[in-house]
């Protein structure tokens, strides 16, 4: 089925919500950025080892767990999936906070990315059976905003926390006992997170729409490898150019703060406003153009319209993130940074969008969740170990650490480029094969074919 939408009213409340789950996800995900150097100081670990916690530990099991929830997803209630997911990723950030060692610590990381994996896939599932494609794009766009706004908030929640309380002794707690400032910071973000739960519980569960066989549950594991296989080159390229993007962003994400601290003598307070405020409005305001451009360009009648976007996203951002560990002033770095996350945030709604709009429903939380294993394992679990160890092993020098952000960017953005560019015809012709035709494309420009069927768009 297509047709009979939930109202604007009903859908548009749904999304706000889901994307409140984002931001918190962000939020509990993001705040072991800012609070490095007091970790390293307690608890004496290297640059290497805070990689791992921030991308490894969260990474892998992250991704693995996401294709078995992602197959839940399709087969039953979403909603009452993300709600659990939820309450596990907040009671884990807590504990975080409650760690005493460096292993504590990584499991309490893999906690958090197991209850993060219940999310993403069953949200967009979700979000695809309450709008229809022409508003795709700005709906999962929406919902991306979560990731400038969580990592924005828990920027500068956690910059003030650590700046009020660094000087502070250890607070104590009854049945917990002393805390540091840094451990008070996880718990401050990672429990308030569970009153969301409470509010995606209220939520209604979507008819699902686009289904390949009516009445359905789901279709066999087969049905996924059949369809990676009949749609190879438009994943691989898809998948492959946005794994070389996030390792960019999640190794920049996860550094730019230490380096602000190592190379322009800020404190964790100060660049945890400024970059949590960048975050927020050029991430937002990225998300939300990217959006809007990408659904422009489907109703003109491009195929590749969210694939576009994605070129351009990481094609301006390359060179902003290379260059900006070389300016002189931390003021002109904060400028690139600014204009690097406006450029990379482009992506954020619109490479999920396009992947749904070549899936049948039975399958977009499956194939959501191998999306995320891909772009993520690479992107998420590389990105920080890259640039630590560019900075431990190749440049030898803590301070280095500027030359190793733009090292990253400078081999992984034209790579990234290469692939999403040259998978533009595949994904074009995966378009044409998506085997359900849906009633809104009839709301096409007049004079235009809708991109299953244009002759235009080999152009």
């Amino acid at each position: 089925m297509s047709g009979d939408y939930p109202s604007p009213r009903v859908a548009w409340r749904a999304l706000a919500v889901l994307m409140l789950a984002y931001t918190v996800s962000f939020a509990d995900r993001t705040i072991l950025t800012l609070l490095i150097p007091p970790i390293q100081r307690d608890l004496g670990i290297s640059d290497t080892q805070v990689s791992l916690l921030a991308g490894f530990a969260f990474a892998v099991f992250y991704t693995l767990m996401g294709i078995p929830l992602g197959r839940i997803a399709d087969r039953h209630n979403r909603r009452n999936l993300i709600a659990a997911g939820i309450t596990v990723w907040c009671l884990m950030t807590a504990a975080c906070g409650l760690a005493r060692n460096y292993w504590q610590l990584f499991a309490a990381r893999v906690g958090v990315g197991v209850g993060e994996a219940a999310l993403s896939p069953a949200a967009y599932s979700m979000i695809s059976d309450l709008f229809p494609k022409a508003r795709l794009g700005r709906a999962i766009a929406v919902y991306s905003l979560g990731l400038p706004i969580g990592s924005g908030i828990a920027l500068v929640i956690g910059g003030l926390v650590v700046a009020l309380v660094a000087d502070a002794p250890p607070v104590a707690l009854p049945l917990v006992g002393s805390l540091q400032a840094w451990q008070m910071a996880f718990l401050l973000v990672g429990l308030p997170g569970i009153l969301v739960a409470v509010l995606v519980l209220g939520l209604p569960e979507p008819l699902r729409r686009d289904r390949v066989a009516a009445g359905s549950t789901a279709l066999p594991p087969a049905a996924v490898v059949g369809f990676v296989r009949a749609n190879r080159r438009t994943l691989l390229h898809h998948f492959g150019g946005l794994a070389m993007l996030v390792v960019i962003v999640y190794g920049s994400t996860a550094w730019v703060p230490t380096f602000f601290i190592r190379t322009h003598g800020w404190d964790s307070g100060r660049i945890g406003v400024a970059y949590g405020l960048i975050f927020m409005t050029c991430g937002t305001g990225g998300l939300l153009a990217g959006g809007l451009l990408a659904d422009r360009l489907w109703n003109r009648g491009k195929a590749d319209a969210h694939l576009r976007v994605v070129l351009l996203s990481v094609a301006t951002m390359t060179p902003c993130f290379a260059v900006m560990p070389w300016l002189p002033s931390p003021e002109l770095a904060l400028a690139a940074l600014a204009l690097a996350t406006f450029t990379s945030s482009l992506h954020g709604g619109v490479a999920g969008a396009a992947l749904q709009l070549i899936t049948p429903n039975e399958l977009r939380a499956q194939m959501t969740a191998v999306y995320f294993f891909v772009a993520n394992l690479v992107g998420l679990g590389l990105g920080p170990t890259a640039v630590a160890l560019l900075t431990d092993y190749a440049y030898g020098s803590p301070d280095a650490l500027g030359r190793s952000l733009s090292t990253l960017a400078a081999l992984a953005g034209p790579l990234s480029v290469l692939l999403v560019a040259t998978g533009l015809r595949h994904y074009r012709g995966s378009v044409e094969r998506m085997p359900v035709q849906v009633a809104e494309e009839s709301s096409f420009p007049a004079g235009r074919t809708t991109p299953h069927t244009s002759s235009s768009e080999s152009g």
